[in-house]
């Protein structure tokens, strides 16, 4: 309270002497004269010849020493109510002079004192003399707080966020005074460090790609990358919250003061000199490491690891998994393909650590042997036949039968049937081996082993109403002909098809040979008429007088005698 007492009169003259009209001071904080002290009011004027009551209460402890004479300061709502009376309040004038504050700091960055006095839905009231902000529960510590009580009722600094006066709106925060003290605190610490050094830290925090080690005060970033020269998937594979460890500063952000640290940089790089270690073509023991679609990595040592491509790791699985051929943690044999220092990176081969089934197959069974497979399956090129060590050989339509088309020649075999074949070639590096089927008997075209006028023995395999169809030859060759009703017999009385029957063997002459559509014409009419010619010559100059039946029959005699 003032010293100073001047007289109503006074005050009054003092007060509208200072004001440009009744309608200004409203909404304002302005001087008041107590003119009456009652139990529970003050009585306070305001000089506009009205007085306002203020509930004692509002003054809090100033109000049990207030006297008729003092002079406060009263926040005018309006000058003059229903009853005469101006609205006035104690409690607002504190509010707006705390405000009127609050905003010099603001303005000047500064942070305010203030207390900790409820909480409200989604965060806590802070009371700073006078006037109420909102301290959201995001911005109490920098790291999530369980239990405020600690805090609640203690004076302690805070930052202002936001003011909205005619919304009576105060945001504060904890936190950033938090943050910029620890930002000064990690300056300094920061500025102690140097890239390369090495230093001893404890783990205080384990993520998915790292860990974070106190460097005393400060945190610095160990990279899962850099924790070893093995592979890390995880890690938690590596160090545990609360382990010492030894790193080294790898880098500085001067900008974000953000560290880097490594563990492996304190050994020895295992990939030095590693084209000398695995050099091309040799032959090394590895563990399987982890496995993927397009293939598996082998650890060769602590440290280095080679990719196995999904393309070599089989010679005869294509297109599977590599977890369908190699498990993790297997025990495997492979050969270095390719050796990229630099970009560490090791090729290895699975499939070459092995030999090479074509190869086996061609020194086992070599061009021109014969072998037994089993048919896996038919297509439209052939007949696919397996044989051990999962390796497949073909044999093309045209290869199936010397006289039957590719497509009635395949008809005759099934999926799983045993059959014999002959190697006809084997390509290493294409991996295909080409067999044949027909090349078991002789090519029955191929020679003269048909020849016009040649005399033969062939089985009825067929009797139509056109003549018969028969069969003759090589059984693994075998020839197929149609002779007419007109070639059954010299005598036409005998051309009928009904005096033979299936698998009746029978003399006939050759034809004629058709080697390019691999054709043998035969017929029985042009055998008999031979027999008769030859007859004749030979008999009929001995006896000029015999009749023609004569002389067969002593053809016939002299050849079953013969």
């Amino acid at each position: 309270m003032s010293d100073y007492n001047p007289s109503r009169d006074d005050f009054a003259a003092l007060l509208d002497e200072s004001l440009h009209g009744r309608d200004m001071l409203e909404g304002q904080v302005v001087h008041g004269l107590v003119v009456g002290v009652e139990k529970d009011f003050i009585i306070v004027d305001v000089g506009l010849k009205t007085e306002g009551r203020i509930s004692t209460k509002e003054f809090g402890a100033e109000g049990a020493n207030l006297k008729v004479g003092d002079t406060v300061e009263v926040y005018l709502e309006r000058v003059e109510n229903a009853m005469g009376e101006a609205v006035i309040s104690r409690e607002k004038a504190r509010r707006e002079e705390a405000w009127t504050r609050l905003e010099a700091i603001f303005n000047r960055g500064e942070p305010v004192m203030g207390t900790i006095v409820g909480r409200v839905k989604g965060g806590f009231t802070v009371d700073m003399d006078g006037a109420s902000g909102f301290l959201p529960g995001s911005q109490v510590d920098i790291r999530p707080v369980r239990d405020v009580a600690p805090l609640m009722g203690k004076e302690q600094p805070f930052a202002i966020l936001k003011m909205d006066r005619p919304r009576g709106n105060i945001v504060v925060s904890r936190r950033a005074i938090l943050e910029e003290a620890r930002a000064e605190q990690r300056t300094e610490l920061v500025g102690q460090l140097a890239e390369g050094e090495i230093r001893d830290g404890v783990v205080k925090n384990i993520t998915d790609y790292g860990a974070f080690v106190d460097l005393g005060g400060i945190d610095g970033l160990l990279h899962v990358t850099d924790m070893s020269w093995k592979r890390v998937s995880h890690p938690s594979q590596v160090l545990n919250v609360g382990d010492q460890v030894r790193v080294q500063i790898i880098k500085i952000n001067p900008d974000t003061q953000r560290i880097s640290l490594g563990m492996k940089q304190l050994q020895s790089d295992p990939w030095e000199n590693v084209d000398v270690k695995y050099p091309v073509g040799g032959k090394f023991s590895g563990r399987i490491t982890n496995i993927t679609d397009y293939g598996a990595f082998v650890e060769l040592e602590s440290g280095v690891e080679g990719l196995v491509h999904v393309s070599e790791m089989s010679w005869t699985k294509k297109n599977v998994h590599p977890g369908k051929i190699v498990s993790t943690s297997q025990e495997v044999e492979v050969v270095v393909l390719e050796v990229d220092a630099a970009k560490r990176r090791v090729s290895l081969g699975l499939k070459q650590a092995q030999e090479n089934p074509w190869d086996q197959f061609l020194r086992q069974h070599p061009v021109g042997s014969t072998i037994e497979g089993e048919v896996k399956n038919a297509t439209e090129f052939g007949l696919f036949v397996g044989f051990e060590n999962d390796i497949d050989g073909m044999v093309h339509l045209s290869d199936l039968d010397w006289n039957a088309p590719g497509e009635e020649a395949i008809a005759r075999y099934k999926k799983g049937d045993a059959v014999k074949t002959k190697v006809l070639d084997v390509d290493v590096d294409k991996e295909r081996i080409s067999l044949g089927i027909k090349q078991l008997g002789s090519d029955p075209m191929a020679s003269d082993t048909y020849r016009k006028g040649q005399t033969i023995t062939v089985t009825v395999t067929e009797v139509t109403s056109g003549g018969i169809e028969v069969k003759f030859g090589e059984d693994g060759a075998p020839m197929s002909a149609f002779v007419r009703k007109s070639d059954l017999s010299r005598d036409r009385n005998e051309q009928r098809v009904e005096r033979f029957a299936i698998g009746d063997r029978i003399d006939a002459q050759v034809t004629n040979v058709d080697k390019a559509a691999r054709k043998v014409s035969v017929s029985i009419k042009a055998l008999e008429m031979s027999a008769e010619k030859e007859a004749i010559e030979q008999y009929g100059s001995q006896d000029s007088g015999a009749s023609l039946g004569d002389i067969l029959g002593a053809a016939l005699r002299d050849k079953a005698g013969s």
